[in-house]
């Protein structure tokens, strides 16, 4: 598909009123709009807990989610995988407001619309068992946690496609940064395996979000439709990667390019600054083979991150440099 630089955010905002929120996002001239988790809520909305609140035996305390390996009954979530029942892992509203508040709006004129879902592997690092350890190495439990990101995101396609055909998945995936370290001791293989694995069958585009640098071969192998990074950090880093870049956006892929800082950096920006600096990236990969009229019609714009931590008062000077920039890349990439 042809993106030609158009916006979306990543997926959290400081509110804890949804209609705030999500009528901050739809009218915010965001070409994609997305359901907002509200850090204002508090850990009620954590992605850990939005994902994985059906997964068996889970036990929250306070900001921990958490289950005892040795007592959890898995019967009733392996029948509803075996059967494809994806209204078993429906979410809750208590723990999703601005979900529930976009599915109330009208946005099929948007060009897209995007939900989100904590993806497998920060997913399976996060929770763990009565020791401390990570489920993720429990070889039983991780299953269930790749089939339950697996499910929950099936349930978010269908319901979005509801309010628009084209709908968007971004897999969320901070801990990808901590691959090849002591702390996620987790092959290249198993990482890709595992990624594959919980897009299986999302009939949407499937996009993974990674707010760090990570191994960038790996990820951009797997199956995605859609990188997202922080570009306004690590923009450089994905330039060393000229011939995995030039394969993915040849079978279709699409980078989206997290260039709005979500900070107070945001003040010392402009549209311009930005473009600028984006445009070094491009003519980078560009001066390495990377045909410019695949990165120009394969490119969307973003925050570097989610917005949950940012001051309130700059969320609106960050959706209009988001839209600005948006506009000055195309008026410098005309199709």
């Amino acid at each position: 598909m042809d993106w030609n630089f158009a916006t979306t955010l990543i997926g959290s905002l400081p509110y804890s009123d949804p209609k705030e929120a999500v009528d901050k996002i739809i009218n915010g001239s965001v070409d994609c709009p997305s359901w907002p988790q509200l850090s204002g809520r508090g850990y009620t909305e954590s992605m850990y807990l939005q994902t994985g609140e059906q997964l068996p035996g889970l036990n929250v305390e306070g900001d921990k989610v958490s289950v005892d390996l040795d007592c959890y009954d898995p019967t009733e979530a392996y029948m509803a995988i075996l059967e494809e029942n994806v209204d078993y892992f429906r979410p809750t509203e208590e723990h999703n407001a601005g979900l529930f508040e976009l599915l109330t709006h009208d946005v099929s004129d948007a060009t897209a619309v995007k939900g989100q879902v904590t993806g497998a592997i920060s997913e399976g690092l996060q929770v763990q068992d009565s020791t401390g350890r990570s489920v993720i190495y429990d070889e039983s439990y991780s299953e269930i946690v790749r089939k339950t990101v697996n499910m929950v995101a099936k349930w978010q396609a269908r319901e979005l496609k509801k309010l628009n055909d084209n709908v968007i998945i971004f897999f969320d995936e901070p801990s990808l940064s901590l691959l090849g370290t002591p702390f996620a001791s987790i092959s290249d293989v198993d990482a890709a395996k595992w990624i594959n694995e919980s897009m299986e069958g999302v009939d949407c585009h499937k996009a993974i979000h990674c707010c760090g640098n990570t191994n960038w071969t790996l990820i951009l192998g797997t199956n995605i439709d859609i990188l997202n990074f922080d570009a306004y950090g690590y923009g450089k880093s994905i330039t060393l990667f000229p011939d995995d870049v030039k394969a993915f956006l040849e079978r279709g892929g699409t980078l989206a390019w997290g260039i709005v800082p979500n900070n107070e950096n945001v003040e010392k920006e402009t549209a311009e600054s930005l473009a600028d600096k984006l445009d070094s990236y491009l003519n980078d990969l560009i001066s390495k083979g990377v045909p410019e009229n695949l990165l120009v019609r394969q490119s969307m714009i973003t925050p570097q991150c989610g917005l949950g931590g940012t001051d309130v008062e700059l969320v609106d000077p960050i959706l209009v440099l988001l839209a600005d920039v948006s506009a000055e890349m195309k008026r410098r990439h005309v199709l």
